[in-house]
């Protein structure tokens, strides 16, 4: 990393720091020790680089969802605001249990039973246990390498009915190189006891990066609202799974629809119709070519 600026002023540490936080933290899914091996070469600064790391790596973690590998294998927790107890601390609400996090290696390093006043109450588990373990079977059959969690963001203490409550539900999905794919989504509930109604909200997240021969990045998302009657932990339970297996199925239903027309619409839009070779580019198969040795045979690029 160059040490003059625009002016031809030297960078302070700050500046440099300051650069070297937004190159990680806008790393693709799945790509952020490849991004960090560059920056820690170009900064030439080991102390900048490790405080830039710091910063960056927890807030990646968080914004991607990213999931570990417990330590005693029983399973995966997300990191995600919703589980943080500070800063390298993540309650994993299905097993009960407290992570420390290594945000920077991304690998759990202990784990210790959660304290009672870090879990909801018996009233409170009974609907969340419910929900988890619909979405678990949903999520299992949804997405091949998929996780999820439901955590309690409101009325956690009440110990029976007569009061609001609400959970968050978030739900991870990886593919990894060569095909960097994310898919993550968010889904908040409000429990509403006088009206014996669940205001529900989701906002889905799609990132996709190629980069074999090539360089080609999606970033997407929608955000999603829907209801349902409050009724028994187990009946709200598969009522909200339905409401998100049905928002989401959609949404990635509207997207392959959208990139089937590619083709028709919006590669015409971004390519002239007759270029300066004078030849005709064959739209009528571009679906039929893969994004780089295809498309190359058949321009002829590269002779």
């Amino acid at each position: 990393m160059s040490d003059q600026g625009g002016a031809g002023d030297p960078l302070s540490d700050s500046q440099k720091k300051e650069i070297a936080v937004w190159f990680l933290s806008n790393a693709p899914a799945g790509e952020i020790h490849y991004v960090a091996k560059d920056v820690r070469a170009l900064l030439g600064d080991d102390a900048v680089y490790e405080a830039a790391a710091e910063e960056a790596f927890p807030e990646y973690n968080k914004a991607h969802l990213v999931s570990l590998e417990l330590p005693d294998r029983s399973g995966d927790i997300v990191i995600t605001t919703y589980g943080e107890l500070d800063k390298n601390n993540y309650l994993d609400p299905r097993t009960a249990q407290v992570a420390t996090v290594d945000h920077i290696k991304q690998t759990c390093t202990k784990l210790r039973p959660a304290a009672d006043e870090e879990l909801p109450s018996a009233y409170i588990e009974e609907f969340r246990s419910a929900l988890d373990v619909e979405l678990s079977k949903y999520v299992a059959e949804a997405y091949p390498k998929g996780v999820c969690a439901v955590y309690c963001t409101g009325g956690k203490d009440i110990e029976g009915p007569g009061a609001d409550f609400g959970f968050a539900v978030v739900i991870s999905a990886t593919k990894r190189s060569p095909q960097n794919f994310c898919w993550r989504s968010i889904w908040t509930m409000e429990f509403n006891y006088e009206l014996q109604f669940v205001d529900i909200k989701g906002k889905i997240q799609v990132d996709a990066h190629y980069f074999e021969e090539g360089n080609v990045q999606l970033d997407t998302n929608i955000d999603c609202k829907d209801s349902t009657i409050m009724q028994s932990p187990d009946d709200s339970a598969v009522s909200i799974a339905s409401i998100i297996r049905h928002h989401e199925s959609e949404y990635l239903s509207s997207l392959e629809e959208s990139y089937l027309n590619l083709s028709d619409a919006t590669f015409k839009d971004l390519r002239r119709k007759l270029p300066v070779t004078r030849t005709l580019f064959p739209w009528h198969n571009t679906l039929a070519f893969s994004l780089t040795r295809d498309l190359a045979k058949e321009l002829a690029l590269g002779k």
